[in-house]
């Protein structure tokens, strides 16, 4: 599932504009790697829960920025319930 989770990841990136074009597992999401900043985070934090219903609290939008993408995308993992279902209204 990982695999999946990181190209979602990329594809939301994308979609932000970003250039995933040399995204490894050990890119850094903040400083020195892919420079995502707290609006960005948020985003792609939203995207995320939207999918695999991954929640990350204030504080932890923060920290998000410190992992490398592959950290990222094993917390997404280890946190998900699955792919959301879509095509449902609330």
């Amino acid at each position: 599932m990982s695999d999946t989770i990181g190209e979602f990841v990329l594809s939301t990136l994308g979609e932000l504009n970003y250039d995933t074009s040399g995204v490894t597992d050990t890119t850094p999401l903040g400083d020195g790697g892919l420079e995502l900043e707290s609006l960005s985070l948020a985003e792609i934090a939203m995207h995320v829960e939207q999918q695999y219903g991954v929640q990350f609290d204030d504080e932890e939008l923060e920290s998000i920025g410190k992992l490398t993408f592959g950290e990222f995308v094993k917390v997404i993992g280890e946190r998900s319930t699955g792919p959301a279902v879509t095509g449902q209204t609330a």
